[in-house]
């Protein structure tokens, strides 16, 4: 049996909620290391600013093979020191998922012995090749990559990943881990006060991404959260000033209590899955999938948008099936029976574009390619490919409503956003539908929220579960190979500000870290 907290780690009490709490739920990581599981053999890496790896509690489960400096092109994943501590953000990740129990040092790590690294890849220009580089590290050594970075939250960006990173993706879910998947963990998003929807986020948008959201202590939906349909579960962040926020490592071998936002969220998640992958190594990146939805809780998280889906599942925009339970999670994982192969059967929906105005909806009745070696009997994630023009996107609300009844939000308003640019194929993606018989009408409902004057044309069709694109492979060693013909040399600076937030609601804004 593996050791479990003692108080001799002072300031465990805020790291998570990690213990039981009859007031309030909690993430149950306690009753998980009382079982024996701890991370052991578990290898994640933070792709991040860098990780400061000789911290004195982070230096025993620092892993090398997990680590890179993407940005200077060497081994070594120490953050660049500045005056204003700006580089912080990946150490603080870290501490959160293998920070060393028992040393009498700050908090310790959900999964406290497993192997921690980190990949240096957001302290410089973020292009298509630096995140092809950081999701395809070692993949055979890595077995979880945790990210807390995305397009920017303003409320109005509409990105994802381009070629070479969607390439990194497949070939990690397809290869990673010896066939079995890497599995990917990302934060949902900071851009609640502007409205923002993660959906319009292609990082967390995606089917190889595990997306968790954020709750306060008090179990409310924090004032930076996004909602979407594409969010899988929830872990513990920052709420209001009186609200606990989360306790990890940070720079010059310090201690924090001030790490925020669905970037500390995320971490924590990692940090439950690596405690699950010691429970069971054979587990696939969709396993780990099916295995949150079955045991995350959505007792005690308050919101006003929880509903019953087609298998009498609770499931939330705000905060997907619920809160991580560790214990759960592992007792669930020990004895799983590996899902089977994954099957894709692509509907068009409409056979010519239809004009949007106020109000349009397409329903089509499907089979989900019955009598075909790809039928489809029981859903993961559905996917709505939609090509769209429209004079103002940010009014438009999009909803995909199920044969079972369930009405998933693809895209909710978003008033900042006043692009005229429409959606180019673009993948919204839903969980809420999981276990589903797919067969019968699915319904697409386009809703112009602010009245007449807007005008657009759509096309779109169904994907159950979502298309899989054929896309030729990264090189074997991208750390060796020549630039890329074809890759995108500027892509917007990928947003560390998902982790520091301000403390409350009284800050003027989300701040995102300038490099």
């Amino acid at each position: 049996q593996g050791r479990y907290l003692s108080a001799e780690d002072p300031r465990t009490g805020a790291t998570g909620l990690l213990s039981y709490n009859s007031k309030h739920r909690d993430l149950n990581v306690k009753e998980a290391w009382k079982q024996g599981v701890t991370g052991q053999g578990v290898v994640v890496s933070i792709l991040d600013d860098g990780i400061e790896k000789n911290h004195p509690d982070l230096e025993h489960n620092y892993d090398p093979d997990a680590s890179y400096d993407v940005n200077d092109g060497d081994p070594d994943p120490q953050p660049r020191y500045t005056q204003l501590n700006d580089n912080r953000h990946g150490t603080r990740c870290a501490g959160e998922v293998a920070a060393v129990a028992n040393n009498d040092i700050c908090g310790v790590g959900v999964a406290y012995n497993a192997k921690i690294g980190g990949v240096r890849m957001l302290d410089g220009e973020v292009t298509d090749v630096v995140e092809a580089q950081s999701l395809s590290l070692n993949p055979q050594h890595i077995d979880i990559y945790s990210a807390s970075w995305g397009p920017e939250d303003d409320g109005k960006t509409v990105d994802g990943p381009a070629k070479l990173a969607k390439e990194a993706f497949l070939r990690g879910v397809t290869e990673g881990r010896g066939g079995l998947g890497s599995i990917f963990v990302w934060a949902s998003g900071n851009g609640g006060r502007e409205k923002d929807s993660c959906n319009c986020d292609g990082y967390t948008n995606s089917i190889f991404t595990l997306s968790i959201s954020s709750t306060t202590q008090c179990g409310m939906v924090p004032w930076y959260s996004e909602a979407c349909s594409s969010t899988l579960a929830t872990t513990y962040s920052s709420g209001g000033s009186n609200e606990k926020q989360i306790i990890t490592t940070d720079l010059r071998q310090k201690c924090t209590d001030f790490h925020t936002g669905t970037s500390a969220s995320a971490p924590l998640a990692a940090g439950i899955i690596a405690l699950a992958l010691e429970a069971n190594k054979n587990l696939t990146w969709r396993d780990m999938q099916h295995l949150v939805v079955r045991t995350s809780n959505p007792a005690h998280l308050l919101t006003d948008d929880w509903k019953t889906n087609g298998v009498g599942r609770k499931v939330s925009h705000s905060y997907g099936y619920g809160l991580l339970d560790a214990a759960a999670i592992v007792a669930l994982a020990q004895n799983w029976t590996n899902v089977g192969p994954q099957q894709k059967c692509v509907l068009s929906m409409v056979s010519e574009p239809r004009n949007i105005a106020n109000h349009l909806v397409i329903s089509k009745s499907v089979d989900a390619c019955q009598g075909q070696p790809n039928f489809v009997s029981s859903l993961e994630h559905a996917q709505a490919r939609l090509t769209l023009s429209y004079n103002r996107r940010g009014n438009l609300a999009i909803y995909l409503i199920s044969p079972q009844g369930t009405r998933s939000t693809l895209l909710a308003p978003r008033p900042h956003d006043y692009s005229s640019e429409g959606f180019n194929d673009w993948a919204f993606m839903t969980t809420h539908s999981w276990d589903e018989d797919p067969r019968g009408e699915w319904t697409l409902e386009m809703e112009n929220v602010e009245g007449a004057s807007d005008y657009g044309t759509s096309s779109f069709h169904l994907s159950v579960p979502p298309d899989r694109f054929e896309c030729p492979r990264l090189p074997a060693d991208p750390f060796n190979s020549p630039i890329y013909a074809g890759a995108e040399a500027g892509r917007p600076l990928r947003q560390k500000g998902r982790a520091s937030l301000p403390p409350s609601q009284s800050a003027a804004s989300l701040l995102a870290l300038q490099l």
